[in-house]
């Protein structure tokens, strides 16, 4: 069976063993590049494969790597020879170049093969502690290291590929999200022999152009951990230190006392205030504001944490899972036409993932502790679901003139308990109506609440202005002011 075997050149004076077996062996090998000091084992002075094909004028003259990576598998996967080998340089190929492969590979019938081997962040690393220009790294933390930039400031960062000045600014902007701009860190450039030399300096620098002569294929980038309070932005992984921090032995009384119970009464007190700078359209005021709810939320996960019941990972996961159950049309194959079929068939799926046999299931799961408002809209949108509802706002209109007048009868009567079931009927007429022409009744309400208060403030400026007192008014008068008030707005 015809076999394609990677394999990793390594960087000068650390190529495997079972790398030179592999050159050797070769029916045809081909070279990723010659020009590079690591290539020289290959096609050097005494190299061992002075017939390697090099593909340097594939990467001359590809548009871009798309078409680069689509040429080189072509070319490997079409020669005759029944051992291949692609000798490539650092420890192997990139994602995209494999997935390429793979997919020849498969469809020719062919066996692909990847040898293992060291690359250039292991050479960096050894010759940045050799000069001293690194911390040594826990096995830990070496382990955990990542060789692709993602947003870890709490854990050293090894970043392979800094070939240009323009990438060395794409990596500087991605470091400056957490990192101060002079954080120092370790540039590792590969000189003509093939040994590096690191040189230490602030993330500001890295695309200066001075430097423009450090970037090559081989240079390697590292990055020692930022302390907490040095880093100058921060992600969900600095909010959990925190709160580990505050809860834990030596951190703060206050933190290390809270119970789910007693932050109750926080959780409501910042959805609201969000709520207000939405109101208030207030961006830096929600900003603000979406941070303290956020705290909660965290603050909630990490109680659980220390019981072992979850973490914010399976907060996060749940709530990731569930977008994805519950949008078929986004990430399955459903089809919908129009918003109203997505709240159709979420609600489905909702009692599908809850196991809400019936309709008396998913009014129980309404929340009690919701506002009366809500959670009468609410329960009115189960009914509905399954056709228990007005089949208008028109038609649904009289039964507000039918409570308010079992209201009047009630208060004929006396009040009492009777007088207030009349009333809580009269609220549910008209949140029925509400719902049917889509309006929020709690948000409603809340508008009316705020203008009644802006045009009592207003009735009572214009009395002073007056030089009188609303104790010294009769009703009749203060709505002349009031009427004053609502046709001047």
């Amino acid at each position: 069976m015809k076999t394609i075997t990677v394999i990793p050149l390594g960087v000068p004076g650390s190529i495997a063993l079972s790398s030179v077996e592999a050159l050797k062996k070769a029916d045809r090998l081909y070279l990723q590049t010659a020009e590079h000091p690591a290539s020289r084992i290959v096609v050097g002075e005494s190299g061992l494969r002075p017939d390697a094909i090099a593909l340097d004028e594939l990467y001359r003259s590809s548009f871009d790597f798309e078409e680069l990576n689509s040429r080189i598998a072509e070319r490997l996967t079409g020669d005759g020879a029944e051992n291949v080998g692609f000798a490539v340089i650092g420890r192997g190929v990139g994602a995209d170049l494999a997935g390429k492969l793979a997919k020849k590979a498969a469809e020719k019938h062919i066996l692909l093969r990847f040898l293992p081997s060291s690359g250039f962040a292991e050479a960096a690393l050894a010759a940045a502690f050799s000069a001293g220009e690194a911390e040594l790294f826990s096995d830990y933390d070496l382990r955990t290291a990542r060789s692709l930039m993602v947003g870890s400031p709490e854990l050293p960062l090894v970043i392979e590929e800094c070939d240009t000045l323009l990438r060395a600014g794409e990596v500087k902007l991605q470091l400056l999200e957490y990192y101060p701009d002079d954080h120092r860190v370790t540039l590792c450039s590969m000189d003509d022999s093939g040994a590096y030399k690191a040189q230490s300096l602030p993330v500001f620098e890295l695309d200066r152009p001075g430097n423009a002569r450090l970037y090559g294929a081989a240079t390697v980038l590292i990055v020692p951990a930022c302390p907490l309070t040095k880093r100058t932005r921060h992600g969900m992984e600095s909010l959990m230190e925190v709160m580990h921090r505050l809860r834990a032995p030596g951190g703060c009384p206050w933190d290390a006392e809270q119970t789910h119970s007693s932050l109750r009464s926080s959780l409501i007190e910042e959805s609201y205030e969000v709520l207000d700078a939405i109101d208030r359209e207030d961006m830096t005021a929600l900003e603000e504001e979406l941070g303290d709810l956020l705290l909660q939320v965290v603050f909630h996960a990490v109680i659980e944490e220390e019981r072992s019941e979850f973490n914010m990972r399976d907060v996060i996961t749940g709530i990731v899972n569930k977008l994805i159950y519950r949008h078929p049309h986004v990430f399955g194959d459903v089809k919908v036409s129009s918003s109203d079929d997505v709240l159709v068939n979420w609600e489905n799926l909702k009692q599908k993932e809850k196991h809400q046999q019936t309709v008396a299931d998913a009014m129980r799961s309404v929340p009690t502790s919701f506002p009366a408002l809500m959670r009468s809209y609410k329960i009115q949108k189960k009914a509905a679901h399954v056709g228990f509802d007005w089949p208008s706002a028109e038609e649904a209109f009289p039964k507000i003139a039918e409570e308010a007048e079992e209201v009047r009868e009630a208060m004929a009567e006396g009040g009492g308990p009777h007088l207030a079931e009349e009333i809580g009927d009269l609220l549910f007429a008209v949140v029925n109506v509400a719902r049917l022409k889509k309006v929020d009744p709690e948000l409603a309400l809340g508008a009316a609440s705020d203008k009644f208060m802006r045009r009592f403030i207003a009735m009572e400026e214009l009395i002073a202005k007056e030089g009188l007192s609303l104790s010294d008014m009769t009703l009749e008068e203060m709505d002349r002011r009031w009427d004053r008030v609502k046709k001047g707005e």
